[in-house]
């Protein structure tokens, strides 16, 4: 019981952490109002990246290796890791079907819902792509190694920071002001501490489920890379910047990993 609570607790903090640092990324919009396609690429590039690494040595290679303790038969690891991961990307794909929601460069997806506030489409949006992250860190820390957690919550806020000053100066694109556009970065940070509580919850009841969830949570991310990250830093033709931010992401992450691991 007391593992359960530590486990609830960590996931809890580790995820509010990572998700506020989306809403400090959107401060410094109080004294720019634009960065240049090329930095907004490197920052786009950047989040990729650490995901990306996260994905593969925080998540799927723990995950293969949870599955690995509990089994004796080879195969087991590979079969429940990939169920996994296509369940996170169904599950992201569905959320993108279903839900009202609008990017700032790829639009309006989803069904429609009204007269919704365009506003909150972007905050629907946003929170889509935040969720499976604290997801991610939840998860982590329902391992028995602690570390992967504490490095995955460090590398998910470090590319939260400028994820959330490109989403705040988008918004000021849009003629938002700029104290709604630090509101807005605040706000859907709260998307990650919700889904930091339903990882560390789910794996902490069922410590079983761990290698599947580890797989979830890689998907979603999976999904999220493929279908927003690249795309948007792609759109513009600044794929070079955006492949130098992947690269540095990615390596950063990769040592987080290996010295906090």
């Amino acid at each position: 019981m007391a593992q359960s609570l530590s486990t609830l607790y960590a996931g809890l903090v580790g995820s509010a952490v990572a998700g506020l640092a989306t809403g400090l990324g959107a401060l410094p919009v109080l004294f720019i109002r634009q960065i240049t396609p090329n930095t907004q690429g490197v920052m786009l590039g950047f989040g990729a990246g650490v995901m990306l690494a996260a994905t593969s040595f925080s998540l799927i290679i723990p995950g293969l290796e949870a599955a690995e303790a509990s089994s004796q038969q080879s195969l087991y690891p590979a079969v429940v890791v990939t169920l996994g991961i296509f369940l996170g990307a169904a599950f992201l794909w569905f959320s993108h079907q279903y839900f009202p929601h609008e990017h700032f460069f790829k639009g309006k997806e989803g069904v429609e819902f009204g007269n919704l506030k365009r506003v909150w489409l972007f905050i629907m949006a946003i929170t889509i792509h935040n969720f499976p992250e604290g997801l991610a860190v939840g998860v982590g820390f329902g391992g028995e190694n602690f570390s992967q957690g504490i490095a995955l919550a460090i590398g998910i806020a470090l590319q939260n920071i400028p994820e959330g000053l490109v989403v705040a100066v988008s918004l000021l694109g849009e003629k938002y002001s700029k104290r709604e556009a630090i509101l807005i970065g605040f706000l859907t940070g709260l998307a990650e501490p919700l889904g930091g509580i339903v990882g560390a919850g789910a794996v902490s009841i069922a410590q079983p489920i761990l290698p599947i969830a580890m797989g979830f949570a890689a998907g979603a991310m999976l999904f999220v890379i493929s279908d927003e990250i690249i795309p948007e830093s792609n759109r513009l033709g600044y794929e070079k910047a955006g492949t130098v931010g992947l690269l540095v992401g990615f390596v950063l992450m990769m040592c987080l990993d290996v010295v906090l691991g």
